[in-house]
């Protein structure tokens, strides 16, 4: 292999998002995609195949846990390069992701096509990480006797079913099925969700919410 030149392998259950990411390796020069795996049980199947230097993986895929495969691989091939591409912006799933052995966090929220800048970031020793994530890590630095700021406005109820259902992964048009109400109303729970918690995306939203308590860790 060339220097410089990068094998990857992609684990993500969204054919769109897989797609896009292989349609963006497939452009680069100085990287190849050699396997991919839209599942947990054939995520595993492409661990333990190895043959990659670089690992991109989802968190939430529909039979299992990314994490799972991180560590997997951070213990099968200790110098390969792992990174998160996801929607969780979740504080406990950014930092068990870490540990499991990840040195890049970005979520899909972002441009795909950072995605191969990042790639090639991670090669060179760089930690690509998303500024939303960089900031709840620091957080998680901060003094734990430190005030935990409160809403001047709480979330109502079918607020809070919205935003548990998106910080799930759940798109506008599953959660309204769930909930049994239009797409437009979901859209407008989102909105007052923003608002509230004064954010301008859904990542940025469940980092809030998780971090203020509002949901689950």
């Amino acid at each position: 292999m060339r220097p410089g030149y990068s094998k990857v392998a992609v684990v993500e259950d969204d054919p769109p998002v897989l797609a896009d990411i292989c349609a963006a390796i497939a452009l680069a020069e100085d990287m190849e995609l050699v396997a991919s795996a839209t599942n947990f049980a054939t995520g595993k199947k492409l661990v333990a195949n190895g043959g990659f230097d670089v690992l991109v993986c989802d968190l939430g895929l529909p039979d299992g846990d990314g994490t799972d495969l991180i560590r997997m691989a951070s213990k099968r091939q200790h110098e390969i390069d792992i990174m998160v591409l996801t929607m969780f912006a979740d504080h406990q799933k950014v930092l068990n992701a870490i540990r499991a052995g990840a040195r890049g966090y970005l979520l899909k929220e972002q441009p795909l096509e950072n995605c191969v800048n990042a790639i090639r970031e991670i090669r060179t020793g760089g930690s690509p990480i998303s500024p939303i994530i960089a900031r709840l890590v620091l957080k998680q630095l901060q003094p734990a006797s430190e005030p935990v700021e409160q809403l001047a406005e709480a979330l109502s109820k079918r607020e809070l079913e919205t935003l548990n259902l998106l910080s799930r992964g759940f798109s506008y048009s599953e959660s309204a099925e769930i909930m049994d109400i239009s797409a437009h109303t979901v859209a407008t729970y989102v909105k007052h969700i923003y608002r509230k918690l004064e954010v301008n995306s859904r990542a940025e939203a469940v980092f809030e919410a998780s971090n203020r308590g509002i949901l689950g860790a």
